[in-house]
């Protein structure tokens, strides 16, 4: 990774940290996006100790509001010459229907929007950088989902972890839209399961899921640098470099459910979140 510089979303905490704290320490440099300050001067002194002189920043964006995430890739474009990776990885949860400014619902603009919106706009340098590669967390709650494109912003009944699940979907659609659109530009697009992290997620959720969440994580949930390796892995390992379009876990392709195999479901996803962006 000598060389390379990686752009990330969710690298203040759980998996999203513990992955550039060790791609800095590869040799990357790291650039990332953060909505709390505090925790991104955090994460980029941490770098700093772990890869002194490295030049790595940090940018301050709201990524569930499609403006400030156009903004800040913006700012990206302006000081980044070349992007070699890029990490989607924010995300959260919450038990409450909660609408951005922007009128989206919140899971559906941050789990997915914030990551086909900031692709999009660093595109064009992704592939003028290539090799180079986008590596994006989904998870294993995919399965059983199915989008209902009559009502991707959950107005009729809202559940928290049916949105979440539906959003992990999304994450899956689009990874595999991507790729198929990226074919032949020697940039890849991949995701992966992380496992059940103790990690933040989940900790503001509020209500019977945060609660939930919070109490298996005391028993059941991996430690962060486990969660974070198979990202690690398709950011940097040569034996990813030409994989494209898979779905990932623990280092391997993992079983798809059959709502994530559908291609005229990723097309029409891409259509719609292109309409949504504009």
């Amino acid at each position: 990774m000598k060389g390379k510089t990686v752009v990330a979303t969710g690298a203040t905490s759980g998996i999203g940290e513990v992955a550039v704290l060790k791609l800095a320490a590869m040799g990357a440099r790291i650039v990332f996006v953060a909505r709390d300050p505090k925790r991104a001067d955090a994460t980029l002194a941490a770098l700093e100790r772990v890869a002194p002189g490295g030049g790595h920043r940090r940018h301050i964006a709201d990524l569930s509001l499609i403006a400030e995430t156009k903004r800040v890739a913006e700012k990206i474009l302006a000081a980044e010459p070349r992007i070699d990776v890029l990490v989607n990885n924010a995300g959260a949860m919450f038990s409450r229907r909660w609408v951005t400014a922007e009128g989206l619902e919140m899971t559906f603009a941050l789990n997915h929007m914030a990551y086909f919106v900031l692709t999009q706009a660093l595109r064009e340098r992704l592939i003028a950088s290539a090799p180079a590669r986008i590596v994006s967390t989904a998870s294993r709650a995919h399965a059983g989902a199915r989008l209902a494109f009559d009502d991707l912003q959950c107005l009729r009944e809202y559940n928290g972890m049916r949105a979440y699940r539906r959003s992990k979907l999304a994450n899956i659609l689009f990874t595999r839209e991507l790729a198929r659109r990226l074919a032949g530009s020697g940039v890849t697009a991949n995701c992966f399961h992380p496992g059940f992290v103790a990690s933040r997620f989940a900790d503001q959720a509020g209500g019977w899921s945060g609660r939930a969440f919070g109490l298996a994580k005391r028993f059941f949930a991996v430690p962060p640098e486990q969660g974070a390796d198979t990202l690690i892995f398709l950011a940097s390992s040569p034996e990813a470099a030409a994989v494209s379009g898979e779905y990932f876990a623990k280092r391997k392709p993992a079983k798809l459910s059959p709502a994530a195999r559908e291609a005229a479901a990723a097309r029409l996803l891409w259509e719609r979140s292109e309409e949504i962006a504009e």
